[in-house]
Order: structure tokens, then sequence, then C-alpha cells
């Protein structure tokens, strides 16, 4: 099986919608349809902020990424952030993820990518160790902090 990586399209919309569903129930997140619709669809229409990368045939995802891009003084330039990371669970565990987390950042650096961040639960350590073997370091003087507008 291949992590192969195809930029989404707005024809990927609805099979995209179907995990992003997926993925928000999996870890709780409550989200309405039109909620998630809003935070994909502007990004396969090509709203400059990020985007969503499809993980294996298009025809049949196994799995999507989004990272969307900021902008660091700290790094010197643009930076990225994994907003959302998924592989379907009967395909998890085969080193999938792994390979989007060490191959996607080489392309990203490529077109002037300075830094990629990602954030993840303190209680998933099957996560975190997923992390920092495809390099991800954690930030000990930083906690992630939202205000929700």
């Amino acid at each position: 099986m291949s992590a192969a990586l195809h930029l989404a399209r707005p024809e990927h919309l609805e099979k995209l919608l179907t995990m992003v569903e997926a993925f928000h129930v999996e870890e709780g997140l409550d989200t309405s349809p039109e909620q998630r619709r809003a935070g994909i669809e502007p990004l396969l229409e090509g709203i400059p902020y990020g985007a969503v990368y499809i993980i294996g045939p298009t025809r049949a995802p196994i799995g999507y990424i989004v990272v969307t891009f900021g902008w660091s003084v700290e790094f010197g330039g643009m930076d990225g952030f994994v907003d959302e990371i998924y592989i379907r669970p009967p395909v998890r565990g085969r080193g999938l993820a792994s390979e989007v987390l060490i191959e996607l950042p080489k392309t990203l650096a490529q077109a002037g990518i300075k830094a990629l961040h990602l954030e993840v639960d303190r209680e998933n350590e099957q996560a975190q160790r997923l992390y920092q073997r495809t390099r991800f370091q954690p930030r000990d003087r930083y906690m992630l902090m939202t205000k929700v507008l």
C-alpha cells in the first residue's frame, strides 16, 4: 500500500468530507456538516492559506492531511501547521502516516516552507511516538493556546 500524496481538488470534496467526519467523530470533535464543509471546500478551491492532500489513490483514498500556512519571524518565513492527518482504521499500523510525515515536509521545504508544526493530545502516546519517529520534536517551553472567535 502506498502513501502517495495527491493535491485534493474540488471534485474530491465528498470523499474528503466523509473521512473528515469519521476523524472528527473518532476524536470527539463536535462539528457540524456545515463547519466541516466550510473548513475544507475553500482549500480545494485554491484559497492560499492551506492545502489538502489525499493519501493513496484519489478514487479510493485511505486518508488525508491538511496543512495550513502562516508566517514566522522566529523561523524566518512561511511555516506550516498540520491541522489534521487521518488514516482509515483498516490500514493503520502499516507505516503510511510515517511515510506522509517524512515525504511531505521535503516537498514543503522545496516550496520555501521553513518549519512544520503540529499538535498532539498529551495523553496520546502512540501519536507522540509517531511524530517523534518522523523528527517532530516537542517544544518544552511552549504550549498551544487557543481563543475561539
